[in-house]
């Protein structure tokens, strides 16, 4: 899952969702040092994670990729869900303002920068300041995403222009988030619920 995914599935408080978007950078923290909501917050990033590559409409959309690029599916599939996400938004968010999700979203992460690594504080600040999650509206912004995404690979690869696959297989792509997406929801919810229970 990319980052609005993550802060959709995240409990709504501003440690939660910043603990589930520093999911990415945890080779950076030491996360015994960060308020227990951060915690809790990279450890349901890592179980969504987790849960998603396993899945079997997850394996099963990767495998129509070409053999070229096949090894870059899930990260294609990671930020091209984010775009279905804003699709499908009005039907699955009990209020269809995104825009205001997104900035409330922003203020949030940004609100407590001081407990962002480095890296993370560089790549939020990006984040907002090109307001990369509703750039994915498009699937020309996916493309940019994922082409930024390719160029910073340092070994010999063909991912560059993985959109071309997506779009050939744009409905069925959506077809298996529309599947899937309800699922992990529950599983997080459930994750979530259990956490609630052990820490009362």
């Amino acid at each position: 899952m990319n980052y609005l995914a993550h802060l959709y599935l995240s409990p709504d408080d501003d440690l939660s969702r910043l603990g589930n978007i520093m999911g990415d950078f945890v080779r950076d923290v030491e996360p015994e040092h960060l308020p227990f909501p951060v915690q809790e917050g990279i450890r349901l990033h890592q179980a969504i994670d987790v849960y998603t590559d396993s899945h079997p409409i997850i394996r099963e959309l990767r495998a129509k990729f070409t053999k070229e690029r096949r090894r870059f599916s899930g990260i294609a599939l990671d930020v091209v869900f984010d775009h279905f996400l804003i699709r499908n938004w009005s039907h699955i968010h009990h209020d269809p303002n995104i825009d205001a999700y997104v900035s409330e979203c922003y203020d949030a992460l940004w609100r407590h920068r001081d407990l962002m690594p480095e890296r993370m504080e560089m790549v939020v600040s990006w984040m907002i300041s090109r307001n990369w999650i509703k750039s994915y509206t498009e699937l020309e912004g996916v493309g940019r995403a994922l082409d930024g995404l390719a160029g910073r690979l340092r070994m010999q690869h063909k991912f560059h222009g993985i959109v071309e696959e997506i779009d050939r297989m744009y409905a069925d792509i959506e077809k298996g988030f529309l599947a899937f997406f309800p699922q992990l929801q529950k599983h997080a919810e459930n994750i979530i619920s259990d956490a609630t229970e052990n820490s009362a």
